[in-house]
């Protein structure tokens, strides 16, 4: 079976209170069981993690080398100024799904670059939940 490790940066444990009309208003356990259903479907199984600190997403990339056969990565906000967690996505060499709940491309000017986008697999977003769903299939037709 292979391991996917789904990697949730600043924010994301906040899901269903924070800005619900943007995030969406199921909870961050929801969500993560929602994923973790469809990642068994798809003969995966599943590991999460979510911190808001940078050091700690850069220190589970490192570790996922040796561990995962592939990354579904929401950075939050890091995901457009964070050279550092692009140059460990980089160092990995494994496959790594850029995600995002919101289309960052129609949201505020900032919003619209990925500097973790050039290093990645591919990027998914705008779909809400959905967006780590779609970010499985891709993945189960790489690993």
């Amino acid at each position: 079976m292979k391991k996917v490790l789904i990697l949730n940066g600043p924010n994301l444990n906040l899901l269903g209170k924070r800005e619900p009309g943007v995030y969406g208003r199921d909870s961050y356990e929801a969500v993560c069981g929602r994923i973790a259903a469809r990642a068994r479907e798809l003969g995966m199984e599943p590991s999460f993690f979510q911190s808001n600190s940078e050091g700690a997403l850069i220190d589970a990339l490192h570790q996922a080398m040796d561990v995962y056969d592939g990354v579904v990565l929401n950075a939050g906000a890091y995901t457009h100024y964070s050279y550092a967690i692009r140059d460990a996505i980089a160092a990995i060499r494994l496959p790594v799904i850029e995600v995002h709940l919101s289309n960052i491309h129609a949201r505020e000017e900032f919003r619209h670059t990925s500097v973790l986008a050039p290093v990645c697999r591919g990027q998914i977003s705008g779909f809400g939940p959905v967006s780590y769903l779609l970010a499985l299939q891709a993945l189960a037709e790489e690993v």
